[in-house]
């Protein structure tokens, strides 16, 4: 009965408000269509999520930041976040900062803890008493 109700009172608002199925919807509110935009993962980052150790040392040592945000988090929380622990120490020797925040606010250390990846979180702990 409910739906037959909600259904019914979409149908009488399509007809009041008299659209046309065959009318651009832009001309309907007189906008314009806004840009898209798409972000994606900087290949640093993608290298720390799937784990290619050997490819974050290469393309630190070719001068990547260890500090750049991708999508509003650094290379850092990343690693935390997917439990990377090699990863991790790769990023603190080169000198990733422990503390950095994302966007969202959250360290490397609260990632760890929300993902429960136990052993990045025992590496940042002892990485801060330093």
């Amino acid at each position: 009965m409910r739906k037959t109700i909600l259904s019914a009172a979409a149908a009488c608002m399509v007809l009041v408000a008299g659209v046309n199925a065959n009318e651009n919807p832009e001309t309907i509110v007189n906008l314009k269509p806004s840009p898209v935009i798409t972000a994606e993962i900087n290949s640093f980052c993608k290298a720390i999520v799937q784990g290619d150790t050997d490819m974050v040392k290469k393309m630190i040592s070719l001068g990547e930041d260890v500090n750049q945000k991708s999508l509003g988090m650094a290379p850092i929380h990343f690693a935390a976040r997917y439990n990377r622990t090699e990863i991790l120490e790769v990023l603190i020797a080169n000198g990733a900062n422990l503390r950095k925040k994302c966007d969202k606010g959250y360290t490397a250390k609260r990632y760890a803890e929300i993902s429960n990846a136990g052993e990045a979180l025992e590496l940042l702990k002892s990485a801060m008493k330093k």
